[in-house]
């Protein structure tokens, strides 16, 4: 048995029955290795240790994850929860995940029922970025110029991606006229994964320092900056990777517009606003270190936070798979979500 998104030949997460595959993201764009976890200690591993990333693939590894808990007993999906719920506090896509099984869970599902679950967590995540596709690039004016920033493509995703998703079929409608991706430092998701993902398509791109963006809005004309979400608070502020708020600033300074692509999963209305959101900071040598090498010099210390907030009044549109939120507030977030 297999589960994997069938509109992409990216599959970085596959689920084989008795284990779950994914793709070790941290070796691309050098090398394609896949991890196989058989237990949900591996899987929490595989997601804090960053092999698998990008919200919506983190809840869907979960869930699987819980899965591969409870097939010798039930009663081992409450400590296999908390492991997984640990390893990594930001993404809710994580939290929404587990708390879809746990309800079947208290209802008594055995443990084929919770696998179907998960597989049906996986199968709506792709259909759900196809659609937001669909919604995003329909904002898009016809050649159009734009910056993403991290990733946000099938290997982050169930398949197709979220704004790289608006971005991928934007460029099947003809309307791209040219994409820059930054680097994302410090673990160059965007060097890495999304150059990755873009050059397989023959998109067409340019790589971009996290500092050069500003620069660039200034020299040339950006219609779009497009990005994800780790979570969306009730009015609208948005967690996503560190640099996003600093993307947001520089736009709304040289006029581009500023778009989040996120499923409705992402979304937290528990959380009113962006200071409720937890950032996730990371250990010093990420920034001290690459690979293993010291870059910096030895006991420098550092600050990596690896989340930041982009406040809602610097977003001009939200797209999820329920619709458009244009300059997003909480009336029109929770008129579309409730």
């Amino acid at each position: 048995m297999t589960s994997a998104p069938k509109s992409n030949a990216v599959q970085p997460i596959i689920w084989l029955g008795d284990r779950l595959r994914l793709l070790d993201q941290r070796l691309l764009p050098l090398e394609e290795t896949y991890l196989d976890c058989r237990s949900a200690a591996e899987v929490a591993e595989a997601i804090h240790g960053m092999a698998v990333r990008g919200a919506p693939a983190i809840g869907i590894a979960a869930a699987y994850g819980l899965v591969l808990a409870v097939r010798g007993d039930l009663k081992a999906f409450e400590a296999a929860e908390q492991v997984l719920a640990a390893s990594r506090p930001t993404a809710v896509n994580l939290r929404w995940a587990l708390a879809r099984l746990r309800g079947l869970w208290q209802r008594g599902a055995d443990a084929a029922a919770l696998e179907l679950e998960a597989r049906r967590i996986h199968e709506e995540d792709l259909a759900q970025n196809l659609h937001m596709g669909e919604l995003g690039a329909a904002l898009l004016p016809q050649h159009a110029r734009v910056i993403t920033h991290c990733n946000t493509g099938a290997l982050a995703t169930g398949g197709h991606g979220t704004a790289l998703g608006v971005i991928r079929t934007a460029y099947a409608q003809g309307k791209i006229g040219q994409v820059y991706n930054t680097e994302t430092r410090p673990w160059l998701q965007g060097a890495r994964l999304t150059a990755w993902e873009l050059m397989r398509e023959g998109i067409p791109a340019k790589l971009i320092a996290d500092g050069a963006a500003a620069h660039l809005m200034r020299i040339e004309r950006i219609d779009w900056v497009i990005v994800g979400a780790d979570r969306i608070a009730t009015n609208g502020d948005t967690a996503n990777k560190i640099g996003t708020y600093m993307l947001a600033v520089a736009a709304r300074r040289h006029g581009a517009k500023f778009m989040v692509v996120a499923p409705s999963g992402t979304f937290d209305l528990d959380c009113p606003n962006g200071e409720a959101i937890p950032i996730e900071e990371r250990i010093a040598t990420e920034l001290t270190e690459f690979r293993g090498q010291q870059i910096a010099p030895g006991g420098m210390q550092a600050f990596n936070p690896v989340f930041d907030v982009t406040p809602a009044e610097l977003i001009d549109a939200i797209v999820c798979e329920r619709g458009v939120i244009a300059n997003p507030t909480v009336d029109k977030i929770t008129a579309l979500l409730r």
